[in-house]
């Protein structure tokens, strides 16, 4: 299942090679929206992985871009102790149609899952938003 989420960028890191068969690069999303008229900021981390590690080039700090991304989430043993890892894997980074330096304030959540796929599943970190039941 893939998802959007725009935002403005406030961090770009250099490429990682992490193996001879791996590189990553990580950058991260400043993402703002209103919730009953007060403004909640939170930050993304994502990474682009293999050949897509240069579309970010595209863009430059303070850029508002679209990020289309998948969740893509492991499981690491080591000595008896679990843990999960949870990486937003994005796939495509467009300009999302604003001027650089500008904060996106979304009057609806940031965090949507795409029109069409079948269900309604929308983040809202809001702790006023008490009605957010499925049933």
């Amino acid at each position: 299942m893939s998802f959007e989420l725009t935002g403005k960028l406030v961090a770009v890191n250099d490429t990682q090679q992490v193996s001879d068969r791996f590189k990553k690069r990580e950058f991260v999303l400043e993402i703002s929206e209103e919730i009953n008229g007060n403004v909640y900021t939170n930050y993304a981390k994502m990474q682009l992985v293999q050949n897509k590690c240069e579309i970010i080039d595209n863009f430059k700090i303070g850029d508002n871009v679209k990020v289309s991304f998948n969740i893509k989430g492991n499981k690491w043993e080591r000595d008896g102790n679990v843990n999960y890892i949870t990486n937003l894997d994005a796939w495509r980074v467009e300009n999302a149609g604003q001027s650089s330096g500008q904060s996106q304030v979304a009057s609806t959540p940031a965090y949507q899952a795409p029109a069409g796929n079948g269900g309604n599943m929308n983040y809202n970190p809001s702790p006023e938003n008490v009605d957010d039941l499925p049933f």
